[in-house]
């Protein structure tokens, strides 16, 4: 009786939804930590492309061992000359906050989540804009998930908005292990697939054959779900054949000094400086990216194994000049359009 019962409310989803959105409200993630101001590129960029919202990264929370529970590294942004911007709140918590925390200290934590999106969100909140939606973003285990989700009802209590989360692959695909989430949608995060330093041979943002394989399921996903694709690179820098650091730089410019030794691996060709880190001529560094192609192709993947509702948001991560320089107008227009196609 409960396998039929699961299979009829299955059947009601597939013909409530479609896999082809018919609307596409256009977004942006906006992750970039201290005091910004869009540049003239970037509100050129939210101009051409009708983008409608900002997912704005508030704060981060993190535990730490001399002051407990903390936020850190808040985001002020200066948006006073795009009108038209829904801005959403975002909050990353890291997911060793919910481990061994008693009940009343989420219920201080999410008083004082909402508080503070309260008194950072007065920098947004000029000409009558009002903020109707705060978004969490934490990747949970089957550990903290009664922890997690107890917080992000308490926090719908206090707020009284909307509440949305990040959902990674992994919960999405197996959602009797890791829960359903009690919020009122959630954002597929089609990124970040592999742990960065796991496999030297393949994109830890992006790989198409983990993606397709994560995206296979026969579940109907119990959310409305919004789709977040990675419009973002990095560099990982190896020297003495020892991961250094992560870099963000614009890959155009820094690929002329360097030289291809293998799929995604290139050497340094001459000594230089990138974000106040000396690169030594010798040093491998390890290129992740995005091309405009394997998007186009994730997104036929996602048409194809994702139910999606007949309106739904589609964010890019993240706005940032630097990292987007590798696409032209017209890729990120396809982006979005695609969904509709």
């Amino acid at each position: 009786m409960k396998k039929l019962i699961l299979a009829l409310f299955a059947g009601i989803l597939l013909f409530s939804c479609s896999q082809k959105a018919e609307k596409i409200n256009r977004a942006f993630y906006y992750w970039k930590s201290s005091n910004w101001y869009l540049d003239e590129g970037e509100e050129k960029m939210i101009d051409k492309n009708d983008i409608k919202k900002l997912y704005i990264k508030f704060f981060e929370v993190e535990k730490n061992e001399m002051m407990g529970i903390v936020p850190v590294a808040k985001t002020s942004l200066s948006i006073y000359s795009i009108d038209s911007i829904e801005v959403v709140p975002t909050v990353y918590i890291k997911n060793e906050v919910f481990k061994d925390i008693t009940q009343g200290a989420l219920d201080t934590l999410a008083d004082n989540v909402n508080f503070l999106i309260g008194k950072y969100s007065s920098n947004y909140d000029y000409r009558n804009k009002v903020i109707y939606e705060y978004q969490m973003d934490c990747d949970w285990t089957p550990s903290t998930k009664e922890n997690y989700f107890y917080f992000l009802k308490k926090l719908k209590s206090l707020s009284g908005k909307k509440i949305s989360c990040t959902l990674r692959l992994y919960p999405y695909k197996y959602p009797d292990k890791m829960g359903v989430p009690p919020v009122d949608s959630a954002m597929l995060m089609c990124y970040n697939l592999i742990s960065p330093l796991k496999d030297h041979n393949r994109n830890s943002i992006f790989d198409e054959n983990e993606f397709s394989a994560y995206l296979k399921t026969n579940n109907v996903y119990p959310l409305h779900l919004d789709i977040a694709l990675p419009v973002f690179s990095w560099v990982q820098v190896y020297q003495n054949n020892h991961f250094t650091k992560l870099l963000y730089t614009d890959n155009l410019e820094f690929k002329k000094i360097l030289s291809a030794q293998k799929p995604l691996w290139y050497s340094i060709t001459k000594d230089t400086v990138i974000n106040e880190f000396y690169l030594r001529k010798g040093d491998m560094v390890k290129i992740e990216e995005v091309s405009p192609e394997m998007l186009k192709n994730a997104i036929q993947q996602i048409k194809k194994h994702v139910m999606l509702d007949s309106e739904i948001t589609v964010s890019l991560f993240h706005l940032d000049k630097r990292q987007l320089s590798q696409y032209s107008h017209e890729d990120i227009e396809s982006f979005y359009s695609n969904f509709t196609e």
